[in-house]
Order: C-alpha cells, then sequence, then structure tokens
C-alpha cells in the first residue's frame, strides 16, 4: 500500500516518538537497580529529550542534521514555537551526555544529576506533547 505523504510524515513523527520513549524508560530503570548506573541514565535522558525534539522537527518537516545538540535543536524548534526555546532552556544541560562524557576518563555523572538530567527529559517529553496533542489526536490522516 502507498502512504501519502502526509501520511509518511506522520509515521515517522511515531517513530521518532517511540524511540524516545525507549530512551526514557532506561534511565527510569537504571536508578532503580542496586548499582545505579548515573552515566547510562544522564545518556538515555539525552537521547530521550533529542528524540522528542526531533520529532516536534519533523511533524513541521525542518531539516536537521545527525546532532547531539540540544541548543541547536531548540533553535530549530523555535521556528515554529518562539516560546519552546525558553521553555526548555535547562534542558541544554543535557547536550554534554550525549557528546562529551561518553567514554572513559570522562566526568561521571553523580546520582543527583542523573535524576536532574531525567526530570530534564521528562519536561522535554511533556511540552513537546503538549505541541503535537492535536497533531497525534487527530490520528494518521
Amino acid at each position: 500500500m502507498i502512504r501519502s505523504r502526509d501520511q509518511v510524515i506522520w509515521d515517522f513523527v511515531q517513530e521518532w516518538w517511540a524511540k524516545a520513549e525507549g530512551d526514557l524508560r532506561a534511565p527510569e530503570h537504571l536508578l532503580t537497580l542496586p548499582q545505579q548506573d548515573c552515566f547510562a541514565a544522564a545518556f538515555h535522558a539525552q537521547q530521550a529529550a533529542e528524540k522528542f525534539l526531533k520529532a516536534f522537527l519533523v511533524r513541521h518537516q525542518a531539516p536537521f542534521s545527525k546532532t547531539h545538540d540540544i541548543q541547536n535543536l531548540l533553535d530549530l524548534a523555535a521556528q515554529f514555537a518562539a516560546d519552546l526555546k525558553l521553555e526548555l532552556a535547562s534542558a541544554t544541560m543535557l547536550t554534554p551526555f550525549g557528546v562529551e562524557f561518553r567514554y572513559p576518563g570522562d566526568q561521571v555523572a553523580d546520582l543527583a544529576t542523573a535524576r536532574g538530567a531525567v526530570r530534564e527529559a521528562q519536561q522535554v517529553r511533556e511540552v513537546i506533547r503538549q505541541r503535537l496533542q492535536g497533531y497525534l489526536g487527530l490520528g494518521r490522516p
């Protein structure tokens, strides 16, 4: 069956959203383990926020590069929702967990930082969900 352009976009938004939800479940689980993995939790929180923002950008057909930079994604998203950049400004703290702190010898997150990263990712999810609610609520075109 051939999909329409609108169906392809809607499906792609759904795929980004599903991947983001999976990334957000990971840190929520990692922080409940007896031996908490704070860095992995912060890394997955960053990945979730990144993918929620990319779902928003796909919905608006805004091209983006393969970036992990939350600020860059917020700058792009501001073209479609100017207040988004200010509302999610604190989420930029997540960027280093997707870029700078990925290898041995790099800074490691502590429990408070990891929990803060998860809260930031959850905030990104809620704000983007509100912005996409009308679009996704209509169902697949």
